[in-house]
């Protein structure tokens, strides 16, 4: 026995005095419809379909209105989605939230029943996202008999339970996701007995194939455009989410490259000020042991030590003289040179004036100087 699941829309709803929710549900119907021959199992396998094959599944009316396929709806669990086992009496208070009434009824196609929702977070979502019932059943499958047009056929269906499901449906994952059995992807010959033609039997003129998660009858001229449509759309997608990949990747070559040249970048720029500052101090105070007259201010290091040279040795032996000559050539003159000492040159003379005070110390003295001559002129007198 293969278990099935079929999902149709709710019939009327109405609720009892007591919050229960009772609705009309078509549970259950005759014709033809079409699954994928994995999940069938080994009986369409070992017919020689291949797992993704498109086959007719047949339900006879004799089959479908069986006493013991009517008595067996009667009474059966109602479910919040379908449970992931059968239900039975072990289980039944794990999933229950409702069942199906005693009574049916018939139409030509469809068995009628009143299932009642007891549980109140369950009549929520069946007001809101459980929109939809789905008859999980069990039932044999064999080949379809002689005149029928279909693959295979149904028997011995008996019901378990009647689940309420999410409202519409998501594609072929959501039709094979209530985990509880096999689910057709559409009702190919609704009705009583098979669509017929051509005395009885389908056009051989016709072929299924699918197309996404239905499938469809086209003219067996067609299938072979049809599949390498599909075949050249699938390369398609797949050439150019490969090409997605590559760019995507060659975009993070790119950008690792870039955070390895700023961390180069980064690395080379750290400066040792300290170190800078002792160097220019020393080359300042060469310079100054060369010629205290030389002002190193706004002046760079190589112009300092070209204004050395040029003190020392004269200006022709900087003119067109290259910066590593001029080096070299201070490197000579700065051997000697014995740098002064700041701080113990302002202890051996004292603090001297500079700038505007030395001027204003040197007018102050010439003024003394002229008052004394001017108070000896005025006794000689």
């Amino acid at each position: 026995m293969t278990r099935f699941t079929d999902r149709v829309n709710v019939g009327d709803i109405k609720e009892t005095k007591e919050g229960y929710l009772v609705a009309t549900a078509r549970v259950a119907r005759t014709g033809v419809q079409l699954y994928l021959a994995k999940e069938l199992g080994d009986i369409a396998l070992s017919a020689g379909f291949s797992p993704d094959d498109v086959v007719r599944v047949y339900r006879h009316p004799d089959q479908v209105f069986a006493d013991a396929t009517l008595n067996s709806i009667t009474r059966v669990p109602v479910t919040l989605d379908h449970p992931p086992e059968s239900v039975t009496a072990e289980s039944w208070s794990r999933y229950s939230v409702g069942e199906v009434g005693d009574t049916y009824s018939k139409d030509s196609e469809w068995i009628i029943v009143n299932p009642m929702v007891k549980d109140a977070g369950a009549i929520q979502a069946a007001r809101t996202t459980h929109k939809e019932i789905s008859m999980g059943y069990e039932a044999g499958i064999v080949r379809a008999r002689d005149g029928i047009d279909a693959d295979f056929e149904m028997t011995d269906i008996r019901m378990n339970h009647l689940a309420l499901v999410r409202q519409g449906r998501a594609g072929h994952q959501a039709r094979i996701g209530d985990s509880w059995g096999a689910a057709p992807f559409q009702d190919f010959q609704p009705g009583d007995k098979p669509i017929t033609a051509e005395g009885g039997r389908m056009s051989d003129q016709l072929k299924t194939v699918v197309l996404g998660d239905r499938a469809v009858q086209v003219a067996v001229a067609d299938v072979a455009a049809i599949e390498q449509f599909k075949a050249d759309s699938a390369k398609a997608l797949k050439d150019a989410q490969d090409a997605h990949a590559a760019a995507i990747a060659a975009k993070d070559e790119q950008i690792g490259k870039l955070k390895a040249d700023l961390q180069t970048a980064q690395d080379a720029a750290k400066i040792d000020v300290d170190a800078l500052v002792a160097a220019r101090s020393e080359l300042v105070s060469k310079v100054k042991a060369i010629d205290a007259k030389i002002d190193p201010a706004g002046k760079s290091d190589a112009e300092l030590r070209k204004a050395a040279v040029a003190a020392k040795l004269g200006d022709a032996m900087v003119k067109d003289a290259s910066d590593a000559e001029i080096t070299g050539m201070f490197k000579a003159i700065a051997k000697d040179a014995k740098p002064g000492n700041p701080v113990a040159d302002a202890i051996a003379r004292g603090v001297q004036p500079a700038g505007d005070a030395a001027t204003a110390m040197a007018d102050a003295w010439r003024g003394s100087v002229e008052d004394i001559n001017a108070w000896r002129t005025q006794k000689e007198a």
